[in-house]
């Protein structure tokens, strides 16, 4: 996605604790994740500028993080079933000297349809439900199980381009977009 925008970047993983506090509100929560992702980044690659971004699900107050397990994965998809949840995801953009030129939290309403067990059990045996927020990924397979999005598409699968776009331009941080032609 960053590539379309004609952003020249280095894609780097950075081990941040993932875990939420307790109490803690679900944009609180992807705003700190994201930012420790960012400082992280900073510590590894010097004075650059940082894009990072976290995302979770949150139904009924409750932040679904990463499923564990297969039945961790099996309970959040239960609890989506049928029903409407929040997608969050925070975007943090670093300046060189390591201000935060952006840090902003982008919400999409997503419903699934109800799903059956048997669709459950096929979707956990696959490797998709983990290291996903909520237990799955909607531009996979999961997408699928999707009646509605409401917002941001791409918010959901993880990157709200809306904003990063907006802020990359801003900060002239694009070159010249790509047209691809079929």
């Amino acid at each position: 996605m960053l590539t379309a925008l004609g952003a020249v970047f280095r894609a780097t993983t950075v081990l941040v604790d993932e875990r939420a506090l307790p109490g803690e509100p679900a944009p609180d929560y992807v705003r700190r994740v994201a930012m420790a992702k960012a400082c992280a980044a900073r510590a590894a690659h010097g004075d650059s500028w940082i894009l990072a971004a976290d995302t979770t699900v949150e139904i009924d107050g409750l932040i679904l993080g990463k499923p564990r397990d297969a039945a961790a994965a099996r309970v959040m998809l239960g609890q989506l079933s049928g029903r409407t949840h929040r997608v969050l995801t925070a975007v943090v953009l670093l300046a060189p000297g390591g201000e935060a030129e952006v840090d902003e939290v982008a919400i999409s309403l997503v419903r699934f349809r109800p799903l059956a067990a048997s669709e459950i059990e096929n979707y956990v045996a696959t490797p998709e439900p983990f290291d996903k927020a909520g237990g799955y990924a909607v531009q996979g397979f999961a997408r699928r199980f999707v009646e509605e999005v409401v917002g941001s598409y791409t918010t959901v699968v993880g990157l709200p381009m809306e904003l990063v776009e907006s802020a990359l331009r801003s900060r002239s941080l694009l070159g010249p977009q790509r047209t691809d032609s079929a």
